[in-house]
């Protein structure tokens, strides 16, 4: 009994006709007759009724017919699993990621993707938020660790948040507020503010915040690297609103302190277009990035 004669079977019961079954697998209709004969000859029994104007399945034919589809159903889906292996010891995935992630260490993730799928094309992009998710929206990566703005919130892509942070103040050391616990945005109006660069989404919630309580903050300088924000901080440059995780990224001393209203926060999210069927790479890696920064306590 070979895999084509089932194949042959099931069209048959399926079109009910030796020409259109013939015609669906691709061969001349002799050689499917000649496929069931064959095959009835090897079971003993007549599989299919033969007249000059149509063609009926036996009652014995019945029962090979849907054991035949069973049988084929899973030789598909098996097939269908090595095309999935096949397709992750290959291809490539491009990743998305904020210029500060806090406690979030994507290295570890790509790491253990790397060591699992060695020829796979690992490559990272670093960019902010909006400019990430429109990224994805276009296929230019495939998914993104991003902080989520009302904008990414409408825009059709399917989102996972790995962890939501407060911000806090960072104060030099010698700072009439230094001592303070918490602080209120409105107390920080007269102050020179050292932030991430505009577009960020820190960027964002700082001006927000500030506009909110009825001031424009004065940025006297930039940068998108939460250690050196931090270090000119410490030599008395000014103040900065940072994740609570980077408070500690440095061995810079400052003051820290509580922002209450408003209270601050930000997400890290991981991101992908919601209407696409990744590659079995992409697929993986998503997987495992939600599993491995499952237990990141929010």
């Amino acid at each position: 009994m070979e895999l084509r004669q089932l194949r042959y079977l099931v069209a048959l019961a399926e079109e009910q006709s030796f020409t259109r079954a013939a015609q669906r697998e691709h061969i001349a209709q002799p050689a499917l007759s000649q496929q069931i004969q064959k095959l009835e000859q090897e079971v003993g029994l007549s599989l299919v009724e033969r007249t000059t104007r149509r063609v009926s399945i036996t009652d014995a034919g019945e029962m090979l017919v849907a054991r035949a589809r069973r049988i084929l159903a899973e030789l598909d889906s098996a097939h269908e699993e090595l095309q999935s292996v096949r397709g992750i010891l290959s291809g490539r995935v491009t990743v998305g990621s904020m210029h500060t992630m806090g406690p979030i260490d994507i290295s570890l993730v790509l790491a253990e993707f790397h060591e699992r799928h060695p020829d796979v094309e690992l490559t990272v992009r670093e960019d902010y938020s909006d400019s990430l998710a429109e990224m994805l929206r276009v296929d230019e990566i495939d998914l993104a660790f991003l902080s989520v703005t009302e904008r990414i919130e409408s825009t059709g892509l399917a989102l996972h948040q790995l962890i939501s942070e407060e911000l806090v103040v960072l104060l030099p050391p010698n700072h009439r507020l230094a001592d303070r616990e918490s602080i209120k945005m409105l107390e920080l109006a007269g102050e020179q503010f050292i932030s991430f660069r505009e577009g960020s989404r820190l960027r964002e919630l700082l001006m927000g915040a500030a506009t909110d309580v009825g001031f424009t903050p004065d940025i006297r300088l930039e940068s998108n690297e939460s250690r050196r924000i931090r270090a000119l901080v410490s030599r008395g440059l000014g103040v900065a609103i940072l994740p609570s995780s980077d408070q500690h990224s440095s061995s810079s001393e400052v003051a820290v302190a509580h922002l209450t209203n408003p209270s601050l926060a930000r997400d890290i999210t991981l991101a992908w277009r919601a209407d696409r069927r990744h590659p079995p790479a992409v697929a993986e890696f998503l997987a495992m990035a939600r599993e491995t920064f499952s237990d990141v306590s929010n």
